[in-house]
C-alpha cells in the first residue's frame, strides 16, 4: 500500500539501501588504505614484518590494536519507530 506520492515497496527499499550503505561503510573501514608504516602510528614501536604483510597498509602496532579493541563501544541503534518516548529524550 503506497501513501501519498510513494510507490509500493519505497519504504522497503529505502531499508535496503539503508544496510547496504552500512555494509559498505564497515567493508571500507577493516581495509587499511596506503603503504604500510614500519613504525607505530601511535607508540612509534617497529611493526614486525609479518605484520605488514599479513595487512597490508596497516598503521599500528598490535598493542595498540588490541587496547583500540579493548575500549571499542558499540554505538546505539537509531530509533525508526518515532515514538513518543523517544522523541521526549
Amino acid at each position: 500500500m503506497a501513501g501519498g506520492w510513494a510507490k509500493d515497496g519505497a519504504v522497503q527499499e529505502q531499508i535496503d539501501a539503508s544496510i547496504q550503505d552500512e555494509l559498505l561503510r564497515l567493508k571500507g573501514r577493516s581495509k587499511p588504505l596506503g603503504e604500510s608504516l614500519t613504525h607505530c602510528a601511535e607508540c612509534e614501536e617497529e611493526i614486525p614484518e609479518k605484520r605488514r604483510l599479513a595487512l597490508p597498509g596497516v598503521k599500528i602496532c598490535i598493542d595498540c590494536q588490541m587496547d583500540r579493541d579493548a575500549s571499542f563501544k558499540a554505538r546505539p541503534g537509531i530509533n525508526r519507530r518515532g515514538s513518543k518516548d523517544s522523541q521526549l529524550k
